[in-house]
């Protein structure tokens, strides 16, 4: 009970509540004092707010808080000026704070109205679907050392090939990922060939149960510079191995199987060699070194192993039944010095390209897209062509093969590789989800994760994972920067493009 004090006017709730609050530690502090004064006040009647009172926008110094809810006040007739009776007053006690329940529930529903109703609508569901995706995949992104195939009668290589589709090379959810990888690190070389077609120095080999690899040497040590270009150097065997994981982690799904694996020249590789690849090997002191046959491959530029023991990188090939075909990149460059291409000084140059098949439809561009992103963060400007499967109407993916000349300088950020971003400014919903969710040191410490079981473990330095990181805030700045010029819905496009499994 407090001593009731005139009413004073407000010009709205929180200036009211300001001023009583300051009335009331007023009056706190000329409470009674003697036994006299106590039970003069006591017989004082409770304090109400009357009907006139609350015409004319009063409130009692309690405050609208005290008034609702600790010390509830009553709307009380004029004819009660003096005090209700006691009957009526403790009904009117529990009607208002009935009131206050409902008051609270209503406030709670319209709540929850407005996060289903207006934030629940499609772009909405769409991040929380994003949100999922990435759980599911931090959760799968440790895999066990030493893992294999227990509840299948399926060899690695037959499980591996029923997951590729037409827009995946696997799926999302792959427990048998880690058995797979497993035996691409320690199956039987059965037979070792010269690399297929290309600039850089390869093996073709056949695993035991048939399955065909690409193996990538080790040409430079993890600590090494790649100066000149951005496309410069050898192949790096562990940029394969950290492009594979990366796809993993940005959901995209794209690339094939990479793995390390620490190969025994002599005893592996050396008896069941073609004669092709055998004349290839030569003796540097006592390290087996071998050149192969491509278009840069040098007698005097071998690949030495460390004795007879080599590192290198294992990249699962892809089914027969899904064949390749080659496309000529949009914005590949010209390599030649002096000789720009023309999206190098042409801005608009991406409105001619939404005019040419594949990338006047379909899915194609924005596949293109997020490869430039991809290429961006591994520091790639060396992807002149790429591979679609065959007779695909333009749905199929555009798959991440040869990701080795990636890593090579951490320090540069090669900003023209993301021409098909900032010319053409548009990006999937999804990619731009994951790409947030990986902000913040999130994305190097994912890849850390994923490749910690690796053979070839720590796949990266630790400059490059911090360009990762910086490189991934650039990618983000350049989509802000487009949504600040043509807005968000030119900007996210909603396209997913998940085809069933023929």
């Amino acid at each position: 009970m407090f001593e009731a004090t005139p009413l004073c006017s407000s010009r709205g709730v929180q200036d009211c509540a300001q001023r009583c609050h300051r009335n009331q530690t007023r009056s706190d502090s000329n409470r009674p004092d003697t036994p006299e004064q106590t039970a003069q006040t006591q017989t004082q009647p409770a304090p109400y707010i009357t009907e006139e009172a609350l015409l004319h926008q009063k409130c009692h110094p309690s405050s609208l808080f005290n008034i609702l809810v600790v010390r509830p006040a009553l709307v009380l007739p004029d004819r009660w000026r003096g005090g209700p009776p006691v009957g009526v007053r403790l009904r009117e006690v529990m009607k208002l704070k009935q009131r206050v329940v409902v008051l609270c529930a209503v406030l709670f529903l319209l709540g929850l109205a407005k996060v289903f109703l207006l934030d629940g609508g499609e772009g909405s569901a769409a991040s929380r679907r994003d949100l999922r995706a990435f759980r599911k995949m931090e959760a799968s992104l440790a895999l066990a050392k030493g893992a294999r195939l227990t509840h299948t009668l399926q060899s690695p290589w037959e499980v591996a090939a029923q997951w590729v589709g037409p827009r995946e090379v696997y799926p999302d959810e792959t427990p048998e990922l880690a058995a797979v990888l497993n035996a691409l690190a320690t199956a039987r070389v059965e037979r070792a060939d010269v690399g297929y077609k290309g600039t850089q120095l390869k093996a073709l080999l056949v695993l035991d149960g048939g399955q065909k690899v690409v193996f990538k040497p080790k040409r430079y040590t993890r600590d090494y510079v790649v100066e000149g270009e951005p496309y410069a150097g050898y192949d790096r065997h562990n940029a394969e191995i950290a492009a594979f994981h990366l796809d993993r982690i940005l959901g995209f799904r794209r690339a094939p199987l990479v793995v390390g694996r620490f190969m025994n020249l002599r005893t592996e590789i050396k008896p069941v060699a073609t004669d092709q690849l055998l004349s290839t090997f030569l003796m540097h002191g006592n390290n087996t070194c071998f050149y192969g046959k491509c278009y840069y491959c040098r007698e005097t530029e071998p690949a030495c192993a460390e004795g007879d023991v080599m590192e290198g990188s294992v990249t699962l090939w892809l089914p027969d039944v899904w064949p390749l075909q080659k496309h000529r990149h949009p914005w590949g460059r010209t390599y030649r010095e002096g000789k720009l291409a023309r999206w190098e000084y042409d801005e608009s140059y991406c409105e001619a390209v939404k005019k040419m098949p594949p990338y006047d439809a379909g899915p194609r561009l924005l596949d293109v897209i997020d490869t430039a992103i991809f290429d961006y963060l591994i520091g790639n400007a060396d992807r002149h062509h790429y591979e679609s499967f065959q007779d695909d109407g333009g749905a199929s993916m555009l798959i991440l093969l040869d990701n080795a000349k990636s890593f090579g300088n951490p320090a540069l950020d090669e900003r023209s590789i993301l021409a098909p971003l900032y010319q053409c400014c548009m990006v999937r919903v999804s990619t731009w989800n994951r790409l947030n969710l990986l902000k913040g040191g999130v994305l190097s410490s994912a890849l850390q994760q994923a490749t910690a079981h690796d053979p070839a473990f720590p796949v990266l330095t630790g400059p490059h994972l911090t360009a990762l990181d910086r490189r991934l805030n650039g990618v983000l700045g350049t989509v802000r920067q487009c949504m600040e010029t043509q807005g968000a819905d030119n900007t996210l496009i909603e396209d997913r493009m998940n085809l069933p499994h023929p």
